[in-house]
């Protein structure tokens, strides 16, 4: 109700601010001779005008600031009654000065003082508050770490197990407060629980309170703790798994008087243990566990069934897209196809969708072919879901293999692949192809693609922040697809090392692999203890681990065709890489993306990169890591042309060797909060066409030297708080198709309007933005900027844009 308050108060502000100020214009037009008293009130209105809306929206955005409003209010409101009233008075001015003059004094008084104390102030701490918010946001998703993660957007047969499923929930009582759900993997025990929490009974009772963690084959209690404490804004370091555990208990008392309810996704054989230990000693605080075992030592079990015929029919017809089906694919037919399915709602959406888009003919022969023996129950699927791989084009199967490459249970993100597929079948560099293909896998629903961003223009596809999940049954499905040779004439290696214990199939190698990708996952006990794998044609290399101090395997210095890596810390804190130079001798490499990852450590010592092209760091660590950098960028970095810097809380300055990478065509740094300024000298980037500097919330301004980068084509700015105005010069960037100026970006200086130097970009195209007073400063440059368009996309009021998926 506080919010709603808020909200109700920053639009009660417009509408008094656009009552008042129409009656004093109109009671001017009308030919009245103002006295100094009126004549000013005017003056400050016209002043006030131009932020009212600002003040408004920065009121509904934070917790607001009610006293100076409500002031300011109720004076404006008494000053209307005076205007209004004077008005119907032949002899105004005597009665204005006698009677009224006093009330429209303090009035003006209360708009000065409001303008040269009270809005500067409060503009000023609302933009530092969103800062602190921008600050403290981690990147952590559309929503946070334990947020329910969104349901399929179709679901049929849930209606019972729901409803059964919440009146177990809700029953009172201590010896209740453990919850097992139970089914075989496939049988939609995931899409139940996330259902269940959006019940309104359930939110009722529980509130904010819902939180939602992975356990999965190898669980870290760990980092499951550390996330929940994340969740309520604590940033604690556990020592170990027994310390994180044994701290649980004092989560209660820091996220409110409601009870918690505790979602535990997929539990394995062995976790019953930990599962005891997760109980919060809260009154009424439940917890809810899926499992494919029914552990016996839990009394309060639900065991889902597979969808009912009815359901699954709705299902596989709706995945298959054969509502509207011709009449010579008949009910036997699909009749056959559910028994192969066995109601099981993952079987249903894969071999339904595999169908989809199909001539009857080739459907007729499809589902002839499904023998007998598809029929006879395999709890795990994986033989049934394997026949629905038959794509015409080979390369959605070659890439659907690929996404075994990283780990099941984490969301890998979508740029992962674009840098992965373009170096092993020759993809577009900007990710559009990529991006096609996991959209497409998507609709196979053999993964699922989150889009956190709207596609707004050909220079705004930037994916870094898109990700992809896969259901763990279809990951062992690619892993399986990718394992069909011996190992010595495989194209991919996947390696899941787990607790130090290497698979004895590669431990044994007597002969090279020809393997074009290799991909190793290993726990928090990994130790570093590598095998010697023979693999001089590998093209790409994607090392997934979760501890704190990794060490590269010592085989990749002899990848001689490496052209890509992809290193992704999937643990809570950053990591250390202690051997990064091993990669300095590679002469193919071209493409390294790091994620989590402590940056200082790679500057231990040189690093000759020759033919590096691209370099990611996404929510790396950076520390002091430029401070004494003496880095000689021609030699060390030649061909590097493109930089990408997402989601680095730390980073406060760029090192000044940046601007001796003359060949860098396109740098993005968003979501970079301390990053105060741009290096000085960045004029000497001449090739530059792509600066994108989103939500760098202390960024304070754009360089004057801007000016010189004549092949900038696109521009952003969203979200850059600090950012007041344009440079001067701005219009000497006479490439400039496209700016970007979404968000609180110029929000102070509004009124002053843009440089005049803006009717020189004569090729600009395209202005986004998501406000319309951003829009009307547009308005005096369209004569001569004949083929601008300015289109206002939805505003993110949320602050969404802050958020990213973990």
């Amino acid at each position: 109700m506080a919010l709603v308050g808020e909200a109700i108060l920053g639009a009660v502000f417009g509408q008094v601010f656009a009552v008042l100020y129409d009656r004093v214009k109109d009671f001017r037009n009308k030919g009245r001779k103002f006295n100094s008293t009126l004549e000013k009130l005017e003056s400050n209105l016209e002043i006030l005008n131009p932020v009212v809306e600002e003040i408004k929206e920065l009121n509904e955005e934070l917790d607001g600031r009610k006293d100076e409003i409500k002031r300011l209010i109720d004076q404006m409101k008494k000053a209307d009654e005076c205007i209004r009233k004077c008005s119907k008075i032949k002899l105004w001015q005597r009665a204005f000065k006698t009677k009224y003059g006093g009330e429209l004094t303090k009035l003006n008084e209360a708009i000065e003082s409001f303008c040269k104390v009270d809005m500067p102030v409060q503009i000023k701490r609302d933009l530092l508050e969103l800062k602190k918010i921008c600050s403290e946001k981690k990147p952590v998703g559309v929503g946070l770490l334990c947020s329910v993660p969104p349901p399929p957007k179709f679901i049929v047969g849930l209606d019972e197990p729901l409803k059964e499923l919440k009146t177990m929930l809700l029953k009172e009582g201590k010896e209740e407060s453990l919850l097992l759900v139970t089914a075989p993997g496939g049988c939609g025990k995931t899409t139940l629980v996330i259902k269940l929490s959006q019940d309104k009974d359930i939110e009722g009772k529980f509130g904010k309170n819902i939180l939602f963690a992975v356990i999965s084959k190898t669980p870290n209690p760990k980092d499951i703790v550390q996330k929940l404490f994340h969740h309520v804004g604590l940033m604690p370091h556990f020592q170990s798994d027994e310390d994180a555990v044994n701290h649980l208990q004092q989560l209660p008392k820091q996220i409110g008087s409601n009870p918690i309810l505790l979602i535990l996704d997929d539990a394995w054989p062995g976790s019953e243990t930990l599962l005891e230990e997760f109980k919060l000693h809260m009154p009424d605080s439940k917890i809810l566990v899926t499992s494919r075992t029914a552990f016996p030592r839990f009394s309060f079990m639900y065991e889902l069934k597979p969808l009912k015929d009815a359901d699954a029919k709705t299902l596989f017809l709706h995945s298959a897209s054969l509502q509207d089906r011709s009449s010579s694919i008949t009910d036997e037919n699909i009749e056959k196809m559910l028994k192969v399915c066995g109601g099981f709602p993952l079987a249903l959406e894969v071999i339904g969708a595999s169908l989809r888009r199909q001539s009857a003919e080739v459907l007729l022969s499809k589902m002839k072919n499904w023998s007998n023996d598809d029929i006879i129950p395999n709890p795990d699927l994986r033989k049934r879901l394997r026949r629905s791989l038959e794509f015409s084009d080979p390369k959605f199967k070659e890439c659907f293999t690929d996404l075994g490459s990283f780990p099941e249970d984490q969301r890998t993100y979508a740029a992962a692949f674009i840098d992965m597929w373009a170096e092993l079948y020759n993809l577009d560099e900007d990710g559009v192809d990529a991006i096609a293909i996991l959209q497409e896998l998507t609709i196979w629903h053999l993964a699922s693609l989150v889009m956190t961003r709207k596609d707004e223009s050909k220079f705004s596809r930037y994916y870094n922040e898109d990700f992809v999940t896969q259901h763990d049954l279809l990951r062992k499905l690619a892993i399986s697809e990718s394992r069909q040779e011996p190992i010595e004439e495989m194209e991919r290696l996947i390696m899941d090392i787990r607790e130090n214990k290497l698979p004895s199939v590669y431990t044994k190698q007597k002969q090279p692999t020809n393997a074009r990708l290799i991909s190793i996952s290993t726990d928090k006990s990994f130790k570093s203890s590598w095998c010697n794998i023979q693999a001089p044609n590998v093209e790409v290399l994607v090392l997934n681990f979760q501890s704190e101090i990794y060490s590269l395997p010592e085989f990749v210095e002899k990848m001689d065709k490496l052209k890509a890596v992809i290193i992704t810390n999937y643990g809570f804190f950053h990591a250390e890489l202690i051997n990064f130079q091993l990669l300095k001798s590679l002469s193919n490499l071209k493409r390294i993306r790091l994620e989590k990852v402590s940056i200082p450590s790679l500057f231990k010592a040189p690093i000759w990169l020759r033919s590096l092209k691209k370099l990611s760091l996404f929510m790396c660590s950076f520390g002091q890591a430029f401070g004494n950098s003496t880095m000689k960028v021609k030699d060390a970095l030649p061909n590097l042309m493109e930089i990408n810097i997402d989601y680095c809380n730390d980073l406060v300055k760029l090192p000044a060797w940046l601007c001796d990478v003359i060949l860098l065509e396109k740098l993005s740094i968003t979501n970079c909060h301390q990053l105060s300024a741009l290096p000085k000298g960045i004029e000497m980037l001449e090739n530059l066409e792509v600066l994108r500097l989103r939500s760098c919330t202390e960024l304070s301004e754009l360089p004057d030297s801007i000016k010189s980068l004549q092949k900038l084509r696109f521009l952003d700015i969203s979200d850059c708080l600090g950012i007041r105005n344009l440079p001067k010069d701005i219009g000497e960037l006479r490439n400039l198709e496209e700016l970007h100026m979404k968000g609180y970006v110029l929000n102070v200086n509004l009124r002053n309007g843009l440089p005049q130097s803006t009717e020189k970009l004569k090729q600009l195209r395209l202005v986004i933005c998501d406000d319309e007073e951003r829009a009307k400063l547009w308005e005096p440059f369209k004569e001569v900027l004949n083929n601008l368009e300015v289109r206002i996309v939805e505003k993110e009021i949320s602050l969404s844009w802050l958020e990213l998926k973990s």
